[in-house]
């Protein structure tokens, strides 16, 4: 195995406590979690309390001013575990960068810290039952009035929704400009206005927390406008390469422990006489798994180098997204198929982590989008 060289002395140290947590704090509670369709709230306040909750903010903001590189960790210890660590991604990694580019000064020093804390969980509002992958189609609206725009429209699939307190909302301030009339909205949910629909139950990521959210007449002060009025696109295009990263982060680091549950399996269970790991057609079904994955690993790995110097483009986030993704759901319909029967149970983790994988071909800008962002760089 290559060994990997972007991690130093005290990125190794949180991952030990980060793995710790998700040993004693997170799998314990995987099976009630699904059938409940939520994780413990306490469970943010902890992860607020060992750094795990935005550690790129500034200190002056309560975060630690920490590289990107500890979002990683976070990433591939939780990633395998359910959907927590997609849910601290979004609150993390996606809606706090929001706010610390693109927020007035009140505006960060009033919710980062809640943030950082885990008190209050961010959001982002994006897709619409009309508009996924095509940011453009939104039709949710912010008409201008004195002080404040007025927002109406709904959102759905979205991450965070049923615990939120913070929303970063796209929407529309110019409905006849397309992508130039798109600007980007803090809401707190307290508002009047704001309703949360239905909590979404999807076919994996059971407990990870997914709804529809509602806006009617609702009034956002002129303060709570993101950047610049119509300027959203441009924010929104700018993030996505490393939301994208994430998205692949997660997805190999789940392929990892998807192939490493898979091994135990096959070297503990028989048939014939034998180890199911003793069969050629297991051995190189494994080994042609673990070559991929490795392969991928050392391509994240890379692409991390250049997040860190703010060199990471979208066709190359467009790369990662599609190909990891397209593995983990490789790796894990595989890993099923040589646990047997037993892979179809829903007390194996490796069934949990088929069912989970599905999702990440979609999400975050489908793969076939993917292609198409790389198809232009031809």
């Amino acid at each position: 195995m290559i060994k990997r060289t972007i991690f130093q002395k005290e990125h190794e140290q949180f991952r030990d406590a980060v793995r710790a947590f998700a040993q004693n704090e997170v799998l314990p509670h995987l099976l009630r979690w699904d059938e409940e369709g939520a994780v413990d709230r306490d469970v943010w306040r902890q992860c607020g309390e060992l750094g795990m909750l935005c550690p790129a903010i500034p200190t002056e903001y309560g975060g630690a001013g920490a590289d990107r590189l500890f979002s990683m960790i976070v990433l591939e210890e939780l990633a395998p575990l359910g959907g927590l660590g997609i849910s601290l991604s979004m609150h993390s990694d996606i809606v706090a960068p929001y706010l610390l580019a693109f927020g007035s000064e009140e505006i960060r020093r009033k919710y980062l810290p809640l943030m950082v804390t885990g008190q209050s969980i961010g959001a982002l509002a994006m897709s619409e039952p009309s508009a996924g992958s095509d940011v453009k189609a939104i039709r949710t609206t912010a008409a201008k009035v004195d002080g404040g725009y007025v927002l109406n429209g709904s959102k759905i699939f979205i991450s965070n929704g049923v615990e939120c307190g913070l929303v970063v909302v796209v929407a529309k301030t110019d409905p006849a400009a397309d992508a130039k009339g798109i600007s980007l909205f803090l809401v707190d949910t307290a508002s009047a206005g704001f309703e949360r629909g239905r909590k979404l139950k999807k076919v994996g990521l059971k407990a990870q927390d997914t709804a529809e959210l509602f806006f009617n007449d609702l009034y956002v002060p002129a303060t709570h406008l993101l950047g610049e009025e119509n300027k959203g696109f441009g924010y929104l295009m700018r993030e996505l390469p490393w939301e994208r990263m994430q998205i692949a982060i997660a997805a190999i680091a789940s392929a990892e422990h998807s192939l490493a549950l898979t091994i135990d399996y096959t070297r503990e269970r028989h048939a014939f006489g034998k180890s199911i790991l003793d069969f050629q057609n297991t051995r190189f079904k494994l080994a042609e798994l673990k070559s991929e994955i490795q392969i991928a690993q050392v391509f994240i790995d890379r692409c991390m180098e250049l997040v860190l110097g703010n060199e990471l483009d979208a066709t190359t986030a467009a790369m990662a997204k599609y190909w990891c993704t397209d593995l983990q759901c490789k790796v894990v319909d595989e890993c099923v198929q040589l646990h047997g029967g037993y892979g179809y149970m829903q007390e194996y983790p490796i069934a949990r982590a088929w069912v989970d994988a599905r999702a990440q071909k979609i999400y975050g800008g489908t793969n076939e989008i993917m292609k198409d962002i790389i198809a232009r760089s031809l």
